[in-house]
């Protein structure tokens, strides 16, 4: 199986349970994995026998700039989702993280994965 990776993807988005901390815009980062529905443009090298990772990148930060989430569960759930339905791939894991939220805590956050990894 083939993966593409994108890591510390920095996204401006709105988060926060309290209503306060949704109130504008703050930084989170993705680390992404996701798997190839085929290994085509290893032989080809071909970008239209890849997912293209820069319209994924694109396609995230335009649809959370729409949003907001109370937790980071539902945000990295609905990027996984995203990836999945509109870019084809078989399975993918996304770590959303939250830096420097809690005191003496760098980041805290989630690892979501979905879809299978045959």
């Amino acid at each position: 199986m083939d993966i593409i990776f994108l890591q510390e993807v920095k996204i401006e988005t709105r988060l926060g349970v309290p209503e306060w901390e949704r109130m504008l815009p703050q930084t989170i980062v993705l680390d992404i994995e996701l798997a190839l529905p085929h290994s085509r443009a290893c032989e080809t090298d071909a970008i239209e026998d890849t997912i293209d990772y820069g319209q994924i990148v694109s396609r995230i930060r335009a649809t959370l700039a729409e949003k907001n989430f109370r937790l980071v569960e539902a945000l990295a759930e609905h990027v996984c989702q995203l990836i999945l339905k509109e870019f084809g791939a078989p399975w993918v894991r996304v770590k959303a993280g939250k830096p420097g939220i809690l005191p003496g805590v760098k980041q805290l956050g989630v690892i979501v994965e979905r879809g299978s990894r045959s």
